[in-house]
């Protein structure tokens, strides 16, 4: 089974399957027509002339939302080709031994998967967004130069078929070859997918034979000339267009994000075309800037990670932009710290161009410049944290909606903080020297790229769905596609993290067989990413032709909280003058903030007095909870231990571990004590950040999450049945934990929100 026969197959198949959708979508249709009654099925056929205007009209527009689109279908085309390289790999690796397909195929698919997906996928979509709202939302009527922004979606298309020319080349020859000689098809049967990494590190990427390495170099050249023009586009539109009325300190948080983005853009890839130049002329031509007798291999890493770690926030920047946008609309509430949220985003664009040597710690450059850069990477990670905390304030007391993109932002902020928190370890010269070859760098990565990236698009996607096709999606259909999405990603990428922590070297084809367990719970994560992102194909197609259409342009009740931003106020425009439908207004409007006192605040005891008593009595009350959540647990363990599945000695290590004699008693104490004071403040603390009372429902989501660390803490070497009873007990143990621990909780009156009357 070949890589092109299945690639081929796969990319056919999700293409059928959406022309499919949406024939059926559109053949089924009725509209309502104007005398009450509906029109015949499929009645409206469209013409030739009309589908060649329509081809014109697409191929020559300089309308910032008709390139908006086009950016974005561009995009979503990219992810589909680098998602099906991802499913192949993670398909690969099911196996020990490279049975499924060559070490080289492997190869050949790590490399372009990061490629495509880097360069080709995440960046149009985002200059695709940016093109249709940014001048929505600044009051601008178009982008400042809009035959420039057609000239730069338009290089795009053939940057993309020169880097992915061999695959194409491959399929073309095949083909030929059953009606012409082989001996006419030489030069396409000798390119093939370059298998030298996505990183093109020399001086592989400088002395490998594939000709198709020269096709990848130019194409990756003209998307970074297309990314530029882009870029210089969003600068101008953001400084000269934005209506009088607005300034710097009332400009919304995404056009913010992406002035940022675009003027790292500006600096990283023209730096990025000239390292590509001097590659292709190294391969070409005999220069040696790249040659161990000229600068040396370790130039190109200076050269690459110099744009490459930038590349990471011109992806990254975006998605908290939108994250930033969105998140405040479903919780009732205005973002918090707006300001030091805009100064964190200016501060990563500045020290993005700092950090690029933490990828080269391994490499053997001198220990000082080594140390400066660990400094830089550490301290950028505090502009990233201020956005975090900022989010999980915004969320604070809200009056959380359960939607679609309510889902996509909670589960992105959560992957974030992973990936944000092994990314602070990987900072560190010591860790990154030992983990930097394994499986931990991959998941680290890939829990901020695919961990708040994709996810803020969909929850874009969802958010100005209305807008775009004046319909509304299936909201039962978007919560599924959006929880699926998110346990996805996390069951793939943290058992990749789980991978580095046992040492598992990356970038092999083939591992040790001890392994393989995990691999197969990594790609069956990667195949519910792939089945969510199928069901989102499927809700966006059928909902455009099938969902409810839009009877206001108000459809998540901005108004009430005042967040009815510019954008919605051009569609409610737009609903009016051509639908006729009246702009409508909400029944009370709130406030989405908490105001300051105007009174003089009190003094610091007045201050340290409350906190002081409601420490007092969390603890009071979380250590009678934890008491009887102890007590219900150690029940259940008994039972275990009873069963022969729990092995008491482990409380033994407990007591070693905190450093007391080995005993199983202070073990027991330690445990009991922990389930006291440790886990019920942190139910407490943690309580504060959510919505509503501390609850039962609440005590058993805690309990859950909590019991996977007691599980591999107190694991004794189960195995087979023995390791399922275990789970089993571990998880009943804790569950009534859980119930004990809340349940006295809230029956002795532990922390709850304050009243809505004293949060106006």
């Amino acid at each position: 089974m070949t890589r092109v026969l299945v690639q081929v197959a796969l990319f056919a198949a999700i293409g059928i399957g959406c022309l499919a959708t949406l024939f059926v979508a559109q053949r089924l249709r009725a509209e309502p027509s104007p005398d009450g009654g509906y029109a015949a099925i499929g009645e409206r056929e469209v013409t030739i002339p009309e589908a060649k205007a329509a081809v014109v009209r697409w191929t020559t527009t300089t309308h910032h939302r008709e390139i908006g689109l086009l950016y974005i279908a561009f995009g979503t085309v990219a992810a589909i080709w680098g998602g099906i390289d991802a499913m192949m790999l993670r398909t690969h690796l099911l196996t020990p031994a490279a049975d499924i397909w060559p070490e080289q195929t492997y190869n050949e698919l790590f490399t372009m998967h990061g490629l495509t997906m880097l360069i080709f996928f995440v960046a149009p979509v985002f200059f695709g967004i940016g093109n249709y709202f940014l001048p929505l939302l600044i009051g601008a009527d178009d982008m400042a130069f809009p035959r420039l922004n057609a000239v730069g979606f338009w290089l795009l298309p053939p940057a993309l078929l020169l880097s992915r020319l061999g695959i194409i080349a491959e399929i073309t020859s095949r083909s030929l070859a059953l009606v012409v000689p082989d001996s006419w098809l030489a030069f396409l049967f000798a390119l093939r997918e370059p298998a030298i990494g996505w990183t093109m590190y020399a001086p592989l990427s400088s002395t490998a034979p594939d000709p198709q390495i020269n096709f990848l170099l130019l194409g990756l050249h003209l998307s970074g000339i297309a990314t530029t023009v882009a870029a210089i586009n969003f600068i101008a539109t953001v400084v000269y267009e934005r209506d009088e009325s607005i300034g710097w300190a009332n400009l919304d948080i995404f056009s913010w994000n992406m002035l940022v983005t675009s003027a790292i853009a500006l600096f990283a890839f023209p730096l990025l075309g000239t390292a590509l130049l001097m590659l292709l002329f190294d391969r070409n031509f005999g220069t040696t800037f790249f040659a161990v007798e000229g600068g040396g291999p370790i130039l190109w890493q200076h050269l690459f990670w110099f744009w490459g770690h930038p590349e990471v926030y011109i992806i990254f920047l975006p998605a908290t932009g939108l994250m930033s946008l969105i998140l405040p609309k479903f919780v009732g509430r205005k973002l918090f710290g707006f300001k030091f949220i805009v100064y964190s985003t200016i501060a990563i664009g500045v020290l993005s161009f700092g950090v690029w040597a933490h990828h080269m710690f391994t490499t053997g450059i001198d220990p000082r410049i080594r140390a400066s850069f660990m400094a830089t990477s550490i301290a950028i990670a505090v502009p990233s944290a201020i956005k975090v905390f900022n989010w999980i304030t915004t969320m604070w007391n809200g009056n959380v909606k359960l939607a679609a993109p309510t889902i996509l932002c909670v589960g992105s902020i959560g992957l974030f903080i992973v990936g944000g928190v092994t990314g602070i370890f990987l900072a560190v010269i010591p860790v990154d020297i030992i983990y930097h070859g394994t499986y931990y760098v991959v998941g680290h990565f890939h829990l901020i790229v695919m961990g708040i990236i994709p996810l803020m698009m969909f929850a874009a996607s969802y958010y100005w769905y209305p807008l775009l096709t004046g319909r509304l999606y299936d909201r039962r259909l978007a919560l599924f596609q959006s929880s699926l999405l998110v346990a996805g990603s996390a069951l793939t990428f943290m058992t990749l993290m789980a991978l580095g922590f046992m040492e598992h070297p990356r970038r092999y084809a083939t591992y040790p067989g001890e392994f393989q367990w995990l691999h197969v719970v990594a790609t069956v994560g990667s195949y519910v990413i792939g089945l969510s992102v199928l069901l989102w194909f499927y809700n966006m197609i059928w909902s455009y032709f099938h969902g409810e259409r839009v009877e206001t342009a108000d459809p998540w009740d901005l108004k009430s909280t005042n967040q009815f931003t510019p954008e919605w106020q051009w569609f409610e425009t737009k609903l009016e003058r051509e639908r006729g439908i009246e702009p409508t207004e909400p029944d009370e409007v709130r406030r989405s903030y908490v105001p300051a006192q105007e009174e003089r605040p009190p003094s610091l005891y007045g201050r340290i007095k409350p906190v002081a008593r409601t420490v007092a009595n969390d603890a009071s009350v979380g250590a009678a909870g934890g008491l009887v959540g102890t007590v219900l647990m150690s029940g259940v363990l008994a039972v275990a231990v009873a069963l022969d599945v729990f092995d008491l000695e482990s409380f033994a290590g407990l007591a070693v571990l905190v450093g007391l004699p080995e005993s199983v008693t202070l073990g027991y104490a330690v445990f009991l004590a922990g389930g006291m004071i440790t886990w019920p403040l942190l139910f407490l603390a943690l309580g504060e950040y959510l919505p509503g009372e501390l609850s039962l429902v609440t005590g058993l989501w805690y309990s859950t999450v909590i019991a996977s660390g007691f599980a591999i803490a107190f694991y004794t070497g189960q195995v087979a049945l023995e390791v399922v009873a275990y789970l089993v007990f571990v998880l009943i143990a804790h569950w009534l934990y859980g119930l004990g621990l809340a349940g006295t909780i809230e029956y002795l009156g532990g922390r709850h929100p304050a009243p809505p009357e004293e949060q106006r």
